[in-house]
């Protein structure tokens, strides 16, 4: 299966939905130089965490304040020169009752919020889409479950080294040479607003899949079956990595995810079934 699939086989593929990257998809979630903080929340479950990161950011900022102050505080009321004869007692029981309790509550209020959080990304839904993934040392396998087709994603440019060849296959495929390291020559293609079941495995060794911009990350273990879900807001292009070190190549498998329209997703699944599957949609026609 390694071998199927090439660049000019993609091209062909989706010869009804020609280079995507070309038809005005913008290049969303993907790292930038020199910034800091997380990519633009492209689902709920994205805008999720980034709304509780910066809940329990707020709370640990508020405590560290409150601990560093009140050791100023004691280090200076207390030195030596201001206290020469220190207090000799053993305990204080309201203190030791309070800093017991306080931390219990704190930890509950923010249980309260992050379990659900936790627990939406756990629940899978009803898939509108179903793409089984599967992680090789050092390429993607993808399955699209209910049309019984699938293709391998790998690094565009083999040797790692940004050429001028490469930057000529990144320009084919629509891309720059800043997304070098980050584009695929096949991508997974979803539709926006959909709901996307990603069921996650190994076919070797541990991998992870993960799209940032989707807050969505799950190990793909051999042997084990597991699932992630998404719906993705907006149309666009975003890219992820395997997060899992998983060999001398780990940092050479990137994943690249086309969010389009219904009509694009369309238009593109009936060139990828006659690609992969070698068999044309069966069409349903209204009767009178």
């Amino acid at each position: 299966m390694k071998n199927a699939f090439t660049l000019s086989g993609v091209v062909t593929a989706l010869s009804a939905l020609p280079a995507l990257a070309q038809d005005g998809l913008e290049i969303i979630g993907k790292p930038v130089d020199g910034l800091t903080g997380f990519q633009p929340a492209a689902t709920e479950l994205a805008r999720d965490q980034q709304s509780l990161d910066w809940l329990i950011l707020v709370i640990i900022t508020a405590i560290c304040v409150f601990v560093t102050g009140l050791l100023l505080y004691a280090m200076f009321r207390y030195s030596r020169s201001r206290n020469p004869n220190p207090a000799s007692f053993t305990h204080n029981s309201p203190v030791e009752v309070a800093w017991t309790i306080i931390p219990i509550v704190i930890l509950v209020f923010i249980g309260a919020f992050s379990l659900p959080v936790l627990f939406k990304q756990q629940e899978i839904p009803e898939a509108d889409i179903t793409i089984k993934v599967t992680g090789y040392q050092w390429y993607w396998g993808y399955e699209y479950v209910d049309h019984e087709f699938g293709f391998e994603s790998f690094l565009i440019g083999d040797g790692k080294v940004l050429n001028d060849e490469v930057i000529a296959e990144l320009e084919e495929a629509g891309y720059s040479k800043d997304e070098f390291l980050l584009a695929t020559d096949t991508a997974v293609v979803v539709p926006v607003g959909k709901t996307v079941v990603m069921q996650v495995t190994g076919a070797d060794v541990i991998h992870s899949w993960t799209i940032p911009a989707f807050g969505v990350k799950q190990d793909a273990v051999p042997g084990r079956l597991a699932e992630l879900w998404f719906a993705a807001e907006k149309e666009g292009i975003y890219f992820g990595q395997c997060s899992e070190l998983c060999g001398k190549d780990h940092a050479y498998m990137p994943i690249t995810v086309k969010v389009v329209s219904q009509e694009a997703y369309d238009a593109w699944l009936d060139g990828a079934i006659e690609e992969y599957a070698g068999k044309p949609r069966s069409v349903t026609v209204a009767s009178n």
